[in-house]
């Protein structure tokens, strides 16, 4: 499962109209709070251009929108950080911006870039989706209607073993039993719960967010770059 990653959310996100920031300027305002450019410098040395354009034209608009990337996941670090003190959660380490982020193709099909790159860049992040996750209650009948609109997800040793066609008519032998897959279902489930509230945390989070010029996010129709990649 997976939710409405990246999202632009419509005309809730504030782009304001501020000069770009220079080295120490601002790449974007959370809550009257300056975040400043050279966290955004710091992520865009650590993490490498996955761009390989070669024209002059096409190369200067790939750095554009990487640096508009990079300000999305700095400042979804930012907002996890005051969720987290909202939330009286521990403050988590700071970040250190030489680390590279490593990132599954996996978890960015299933969360967007930005998102992905947030959460494995972000200790906050991190901390708030935990929190998210233990919050979630599975109810007993979505557990139960889960496996049974799976079972080929289920298949025993032996079924595999004797190839058994997971999409045909299996046998109460093929499949392990409930009880046996119960507690790996409902972490299955609050996970990609949690991470559907995490999505929609942000999108309420980031939207009066002010972003220098040069910074907005990379998808805002309201600049001429703009571009939905995940």
């Amino acid at each position: 499962m997976s939710g409405p990653t990246d999202a632009v959310p419509g005309t809730g996100q504030r782009h304001g109209h501020r000069h770009p920031g220079g080295p120490g300027g601002p790449a974007a305002v959370v809550a009257g709070e300056e975040v400043p450019t050279a966290r955004v410098e710091a992520l865009l040395s650590a993490v490498p251009a996955r761009d390989r354009e070669t024209r002059p034209e096409a190369l200067a608009r790939a750095e554009r929108q990487r640096r508009r990337w990079a300000t999305q996941v700095v400042v979804t670090d930012e907002l996890a950080r005051r969720a987290c003190a909202e939330r009286g959660l521990a403050p988590p380490a700071e970040v250190s911006p030489a680390r590279v982020p490593t990132v599954s193709g996996t978890d960015v099909a299933d969360l967007g870039s930005i998102v992905a790159v947030a959460l494995a860049h972000s200790p906050a992040a991190r901390l708030l989706l935990a929190a998210l996750e233990a919050e979630q209650k599975v109810p007993e009948r979505a557990v139960r209607d889960y496996y049974d609109r799976n079972r080929d997800r289920f298949l025993t040793r032996e079924a595999l073993r004797l190839g058994v066609d997971p999409y045909g008519a299996l046998r109460a032998s093929d499949v392990l039993p409930y009880r046996k897959v119960r507690e790996e279902i409902v972490r299955e489930l609050r996970r990609a719960v949690a991470r559907q509230a995490f999505f929609d945390w942000l999108d309420r989070a980031r939207a009066d967010v002010e972003y220098t010029a040069g910074h907005e996010h990379p998808g805002d129709p309201s600049h001429p770059d703009h571009e939905h990649r995940h």
